[in-house]
């Protein structure tokens, strides 16, 4: 843990400062509940302003409507608590499937209507005729905490992300740099795959870390909101950057490797590693060697050889990675001055790239059901027992299973947040009977929260303690039940605690059993979609473009890439290369658009390659027979054929460009397709 600095500092004082303004509020308005506003403010504030800001809408709506259904299930259903309980479990797991589904803020909208229904619905069985007014006091009170806290967020020392984002833009900048210019102008002792690999995917995982930063940035009040769309893009530009540099890295290797690299071609990518050393924008130098690929890329004739075929797919990725590095410097630039890309951008998209996620509907569905058992486990046990103040259980672990559904396996942090909760029923405990009787204002109450919640406030700038600070300052306010008038009754507050702590407890305990799954388990699940996702596109089914697929097989391998470095080393290498298959992916696409424009036998060959491909990545995903392995390749060349011996034209090069990637990605160690020859410069520039 590091010292905190001044921000941090700031963020615990800030907090607390709204905190107590929502209090104040709550106490001057009368509000039945008040600690619901003061807590609500640590649960909504965020160190970033744009993050706190960009929840704040959502929270609030989504209070309003958890608090809407909790008016129409309780009257109807208090006379028959297990269907009551049964109503409530299914809107609080539905709402958590489609939380999950939706990776951005606006997912906290379907998650408050969720866990605020069992906020409301429980507590007010024992009162169901004022079911009304209770939903509307806990809606007003937790819609103030929100409030409060995005008003002093934006107002006092904002923080804006882009420093952030700049920050980590460089460090992902040089460590890109280092890998393409270690294939560009291989020197010493080359890595392993595995290390390539583990590169590769720490790259990919911090592209997508991009995503949240990006988020808050778009709801900023600092100047800085207008370069959300260059965050977006750079987002986007950052991922394609890995697929495309792993394409020239392969290509490079094997004709190095054969001597089959043109000394024209080797002179420029010297240069071009030089190039990419620079950090200015160039926009001179990129056309200048974009003309000097010209000169190396072969003519495509009738019957092109494997070195021509691998030199005419380095030439095309070579301008993709040229392009990319000026796109980057470009948005980074946008990022640092707070304003939008005008300028179109040398590396374009399909506007659907931008916005596509994956979308993990079982993963959803399999944690909805972990909450709908774990509610109805806690249900159970407070209608057993009649236990006085019992509601707190259900409360609680409808809010724990909701908080860390997220995670592969949450029980770990729902046990870490319940030792909150316990942090925070000493402090609210030590406070309301041995500190609260001497305050007899407003002032000296602040007094004597501000030790406590400050430190929570610092607590939460610290990753590794920030679940700890929030779920002290939470449940510490909730038990501590602040109100307009002193009341030190130690029943009803040992009630809660113990309550609150048993819900959390028995959402562990459900958790573990029903839900909670490793990170090889969630791994191994994403590869078996992404190889899905190939067979589809071989199909001919999914996304139209190739880009767009690749945007998701890569968002996937984002969320990858943080798993394995969880797994030992040699499940991890049991995986593959996942970038491989996003290549893979790409040029699959990219062949079956273009294919329509092939004449009949090359349409026809390739349409016979996609289906044996669809066949062999089908069989590869379900474990079956390899056997088409060796068919699959013949495909692959007799389409190579096909479409060889076609009338030149843009589409026919293309497609030769996209089977020769397919048989790199599918085949890397294959014989070469046919004899190489080492064409000399003059054939290169003929």
């Amino acid at each position: 843990m590091t010292l905190p600095g001044w921000r941090d500092w700031a963020f615990a004082l800030k907090t607390y400062a709204a905190a107590m303004l929502a209090l104040y509020l709550a106490l001057w308005i009368d509000l039945p509940r008040p600690y619901w506003a003061l807590g609500t403010v640590y649960i909504t504030s965020q160190v970033l302003s744009g993050a706190t800001r960009s929840k704040a809408v959502y929270r609030v709506c989504g209070t309003v409507l958890g608090a809407a259904v909790s008016v129409v299930l309780v009257p109807n259903l208090v006379n028959a608590p297990i269907l009551l309980s049964l109503a409530v479990a299914l809107w609080v797991a539905a709402c958590l499937y489609v939380s999950l589904l939706d990776r951005t803020p606006a997912s906290y909208l379907p998650m408050l209507a969720g866990y605020t229904a069992a906020l409301i619905g429980f507590p007010a069985v024992d009162d169901p005729n004022a079911i009304f007014d209770t939903a509307v006091a806990r809606a007003e009170e937790i819609s103030l905490g929100i409030l409060c806290a995005s008003l002093v967020a934006t107002l006092v020392m904002p923080q804006s992300a882009a420093p952030a984002i700049i920050d980590r833009l460089n460090l992902w900048l040089a460590e890109a740099r280092a890998w393409i210019q270690g294939a560009l102008a291989p020197t010493g002792a080359p890595e392993t795959r595995d290390a390539e690999q583990a590169k590769r995917l720490r790259l990919a995982s911090d592209a997508i870390g991009l995503d949240a930063l990006g988020l808050a940035l778009r709801n900023e009040a600092t100047g800085s909101e207008g370069a959300a769309k260059a965050c977006a893009l750079l987002r986007q530009h950052m991922l394609m950057v890995l697929p495309i540099a792993a394409a020239v890295a392969d290509r490079v290797a094997i004709l190095e490797q054969a001597g089959a690299l043109p000394a024209r071609a080797r002179a420029f990518l010297s240069d071009l590693a030089v190039w990419l050393a620079d950090d200015r924008d160039d926009p001179e130098g990129a056309a200048e060697l974009r003309g000097r690929i010209d000169g190396f890329e072969p003519v495509l004739g009738p019957a092109p050889d494997w070195t021509a075929l691998l030199l005419g797919s380095l030439a095309v990725r070579l301008r993709d990675v040229i392009d990319l590095r000026q796109d980057l410097r470009a948005l980074r630039g946008h990022v640092a001055a707070g304003t939008a890309p005008t300028a179109p951008l040398a590396f374009a998209y399909t506007a659907r790239v931008r916005t596509i996620r994956h979308r993990d509907h079982g993963r959803a569905a399999f944690s909805a059901l972990g909450v709908f058992v774990g509610l109805l486990a806690c249900c159970a046990v407070w209608i057993a027992t009649g236990w006085p103040d019992g509601s707190a259980a259900p409360m609680m672990g409808a809010v724990a299973c909701c908080l860390f559904a997220a995670q592969d396996d949450p029980a770990p942090q729902i046990l870490g947040f319940t030792n909150s909760a316990i942090v925070g029923a000493l402090g609210a405990g030590f406070c309301l009977f041995a500190v609260l009787p001497l305050a007899t204002s407003f002032e000296m109450l602040a007094l004597a929260l501000a030790p406590a919640l400050i430190l929570c406030g610092l607590m939460m700038t610290q990753p590794r303690f920030a679940p700890m600070g929030m779920g002290a300052a939470l449940n510490g306010a909730t038990l501590l039940a602040l109100q307009n008038g002193y009341s030190g009754d130690f029943a009803p507050f040992a009630n809660g605690v113990v309550a609150s702590v048993t819900g959390m407890w028995i959402a562990a305990v459900v958790t573990r059993l029903i839900r909670s799954v490793g990170a090889g388990w969630s791994a191994r699940r994403l590869v078996g979609i992404n190889r899905r996702s190939l067979t589809a596109a071989a199909d001919g089914r999914g996304a139209g473009h190739g880009l767009e697929l690749a945007a998701l097989m890569l968002d996937r391998v984002g969320l990858i890439a943080p798993r394995l470095t969880a797994l030992p080393a040699e499940t991890a290498a049991a995986m593959g290369d996942l970038l491989a298959d996003v290549r893979v992916g790409i040029n699959l696409v990219e062949v079956r658009r273009v294919r329509r424009q092939l004449p009949g036998a090359a349409h026809a060959a390739v349409d016979h390659l996609l289906a044996m491909a669809a066949r062999q990545l089908r069989d590869r995903t379900d474990h079956g027979d390899a056997d088409l392995h060796a068919h699959l390749l013949a495909a692959l060349d007799g389409a190579l054929d096909a479409v060889a011996g076609a009338t030149a034209s843009p589409e026919r090069r293309a497609a030769l460009i996209g089977l020769t990637g397919l048989r790199r990605g599918l085949f890397p160690d294959a014989p070469a397709y046919r004899a190489a020859t080492v064409p000399d410069d003059r054939e290169m520039a003929a």
